[in-house]
């Protein structure tokens, strides 16, 4: 999805920067959102910088206020009046047009294969495996290599084991 915003915007709007916006920063670690803002900005940096980018976007972290309709006014006041909006998430998509952004839909490749819920259970899964190699391996085509190294590296992946029953239904 960055990848496909960075070359939107170098192609339509290179005088814009690119923001990135990190939702749900007020929320407390859960099986559905197992990592903190703090630890989704370290995260998506990291993947920044092993990647070639023209520029270094901004991450900037968005409380939920759970108001749809307010949403893109409270979320303004983080990320700054009405540019372009890009997203593969049809509901924000709709809340920003209805504000009049202008909205760009990021196309879904292999959806299934990188459903967030899949992804986050499979690391899950893989928290309690002390073999790196095969955490790499496992993660490795969800993920980008870089980034499950960074998440082994700093014990993003460990402490999914530990964070509750069950979780997102598998399969």
């Amino acid at each position: 999805m960055l990848e496909f915003a960075e070359r939107w915007r170098l192609n339509n709007c290179p005088e814009l920067p690119l923001i990135i916006a990190i939702g749900s920063a007020n929320r407390p670690e859960s099986l559905m959102n197992p990592w903190s803002h703090e630890e989704r900005s370290n995260i998506i940096r990291h993947w920044i910088e092993s990647n070639d980018f023209e520029t270094t976007p901004s991450i900037i972290s968005i409380p939920d206020i759970d108001d749809p309709p307010n949403w893109v006014s409270h979320a303004e006041s983080y990320h700054g009046e009405a540019g372009v909006f890009l997203s593969s998430d049809d509901s924000s998509l709709e809340l920003y047009s209805n504000s009049k952004w202008r909205v760009v839909k990021i196309p879904m490749e292999e959806r299934d294969r990188f459903e967030g819920w899949r992804v986050r259970e499979t690391a899950r899964m893989m928290s309690t495996i002390d073999d790196e190699d095969a955490v790499l391996e496992v993660l490795s085509p969800t993920m980008p290599r870089s980034v499950v190294d960074f998440m082994i590296e700093n014990g993003y992946l460990r402490r999914l084991a530990f964070m509750g029953e069950g979780g997102e239904p598998v399969g």
